[in-house]
């Protein structure tokens, strides 16, 4: 068991692409953990072996009262994860990510929790505030998903500060890494590189001159971690790398990988899509003691790899799907 006073931890959305990352860095350090996720995106092969699993919504008051039994930390990463989708399904959007983040801050006031940490977005910041980007920069969200993300980070201040337990928040900037699942929307890399393996081009949005700050998620599962030991009540951290890489860059970094060629295409930038976004990371450093050390150059490789057998197996399947409907016919 850990030697710190925290025992016994809730992840929501455990069985997503973040939300498994830190299930598996907790456990790795001795913890007893809870998952709960509806899988509506996250996938039950992200499961860690050890963490105990609601297959539920984090509105349900019942069973998430059931997961909250013992628990000293929860780490919120459940959430529809999409800026622009989020214009398209405001309504679901706000309903998970603000309703859902108060009703399950409800549940952790019952449960006398001792921390909340929460998983908010760089999109809380807009596109008008200096580069990198601090925590005390305006704040002007330009979409419903940065909007809902910025209710939770107040909804959590002031309920853990009404009922006494420690609230922290981490604005992740562009997570990559294995077990994103793809969708037209959320991972640029994800994205790149299944079109690219389909053999399609990329498609940039503008001339793809905008900035990103791409962080591994291994590297968001230990700031998750570092932020239980070490963030006090009220802190807000961004996690990111302070390195801004370009998506004309990134396409080409992926062109040259996979397919050299193969010309990216190129579309306009759509309502609420973030102009630049780098963090400012001296937070991260100063209150966590912690950098991210994976440079994105260096780790595309796993994330191509991983997709290629992904997808060699679906095809697999698919084919052996086809042989068993062709000897029905």
């Amino acid at each position: 068991m850990p030697h710190y006073e925290y025992k016994k931890a809730l992840v929501t959305g455990g069985a997503g692409f973040i939300g498994s990352h830190i299930v598996e860095r907790l456990i790795s350090a001795g913890m007893d953990v809870t998952v709960i996720d509806d899988l509506s995106v996250g996938r039950i092969e992200n499961m860690p072996k050890g963490a105990r699993f609601y297959r539920a919504s984090i509105l349900d008051p019942s069973v998430v009262s059931k997961a909250l039994e013992g628990v000293d930390v929860v780490f919120h990463n459940a959430a529809r994860v999409s800026i622009r989708n989020s214009f398209e399904d405001a309504v679901k959007d706000t309903e998970t990510n603000v309703l859902g983040t108060v009703s399950l801050l409800k549940e952790c006031a019952r449960a006398g929790i001792k921390k909340f940490i929460f998983a908010s977005s760089m999109a809380v910041y807009g596109s008008g505030a200096a580069l990198p980007l601090v925590e005390d920069a305006s704040l002007s969200p330009e979409s419903p998903y940065g909007t809902g993300k910025l209710a939770g980070e107040s909804y959590l201040r002031q309920i853990s500060g009404h009922c006494g337990f420690d609230g922290v928040v981490l604005r992740y900037f562009n997570t990559y890494g294995p077990r994103q699942t793809f969708t037209p929307y959320v991972g640029l890399i994800t994205i790149f590189i299944t079109r690219l393996l389909q053999g399609k081009p990329p498609v940039i949005f503008g001339q793809g001159t905008q900035v990103r700050d791409f962080v591994h998620v291994k590297d968001v599962a230990e700031a998750n971690l570092q932020a239980m030991l070490k963030a006090n009540h009220g802190a807000v951290i961004n996690v990111g790398t302070g390195v801004g890489t370009s998506v004309a860059e990134i396409a080409a970094l992926l062109l040259n990988k996979l397919a050299p060629d193969i010309d990216p295409l190129f579309a306009p930038i759509p309502p609420g899509e973030p102009m630049d976004s780098v963090a400012d990371v001296s937070a991260m450093d100063r209150i966590l003691g912690f950098v991210s050390t994976r440079r994105l150059s260096e780790m595309l490789g796993e994330v191509i790899e991983e997709k290629k057998t992904l997808m060699a197996i679906d095809s697999a399947e698919s084919r052996l799907a086809d042989r068993h409907l062709g000897r029905a016919n």
